[in-house]
């Protein structure tokens, strides 16, 4: 398939004569993604997914955030949808676990000290211990839980994150500052047996080797008996990297990390110009009103 970096909207289309789209699994990242920067969802968003159901495209929501929180977003369309929560550590159909990679208790315990003695250091950081039931935090002062509800509907302040009693499958840093540039590097050390991933400005989260979006999405793919040329993927930010590559039809957002962009092989316009959208109604031959 030949690349191409031009946005769609410019009139740019990837496909060729001799290359139609014949995609079954659209899986796409949410905060930078679909949603826009006020974490709206696109209006028409229920209408796409009506007409991907009825076309036997199945749409597959991939994201750092909860299983609940995700659920949530897509209440009263999810029926059959497929959630890769938690940056692939957790992925559920119709409340039915499908897999999950839960972090060995004495390293989630390791991460969280390590986020006080970040916080202890002066760094304004806050971790969230991902469990299956819920998530778990000590840290209760307003501006962190503000940032906290967006991605977890499901969490817990308690005395101690380390003694929780729940499967966790992920820790999660929250830093006011640059998480790039702050908590990654001194989370360095846990980089050579787990993946310490930037999933945002402002997060990193702290997962098995073995656990990324792109894991969940191959597993997905290899259940389903789908293809890479059969798959359509979204994504903006540096924990959607391996996501990319499991797909032909992989697509940077205009506003991507500059990373994220040279992986991709197309480039969608932004997430604040209803991207995913516009790029599923263009190469799919949606009717959507856009």
């Amino acid at each position: 398939m030949p690349y191409s970096h031009a946005p769609l909207s410019t009139g740019t289309d990837p496909r060729t004569a001799d290359d139609r789209a014949d995609i079954r699994l659209v899986v796409t990242d949410m905060d930078g993604t679909l949603l826009d920067d006020a974490k709206r969802a696109p209006a028409h968003l229920p209408e796409a997914l009506r007409l991907l159901r009825e076309r036997g495209v199945l749409f597959c929501p991939a994201s750092g955030r909860q299983y609940a929180t995700l659920a949530r977003e897509f209440e009263g369309v999810a029926d059959g949808m497929v959630f890769i929560a938690e940056n692939g550590t957790y992925v559920v159909r119709d409340g039915a676990e499908l897999s999950s990679d839960p972090l060995e208790p004495g390293v989630a315990a390791s991460i969280a000290r390590a986020a006080r003695e970040l916080a202890a250091g002066g760094a304004d950081v806050g971790a969230v211990v991902c469990g299956k039931r819920s998530a778990y935090i000590e840290r209760a002062d307003e501006p962190f839980l503000a940032e906290v509800r967006k991605y977890y509907l499901n969490h817990r302040v308690v005395d101690d994150v380390t003694a929780v009693d729940d499967e966790i499958i992920k820790v999660a840093l929250f830093d006011f500052g640059s998480a790039e540039h702050t908590v990654a590097p001194a989370l360095a050390r846990f980089a050579a047996t787990h993946q310490v991933v930037v999933s945002g400005e402002h997060w990193v989260d702290v997962m098995n080797r073995t656990a990324n979006k792109g894991a969940a999405v191959r597993r997905l793919q290899r259940d389903l008996g789908i293809t890479p040329a059969q798959t359509m993927v979204f994504g903006d930010y540096l924990n959607d990297l391996e996501m990319l590559d499991t797909a032909e039809w992989s697509f940077a957002m205009a506003n991507a990390h500059p990373d994220v962009v040279r992986r991709a092989r197309h480039l969608a316009p932004s997430n604040n110009d209803n991207g995913v959208l516009r790029t599923l109604a263009r190469v799919l031959d949606l009717p959507l009103s856009l």
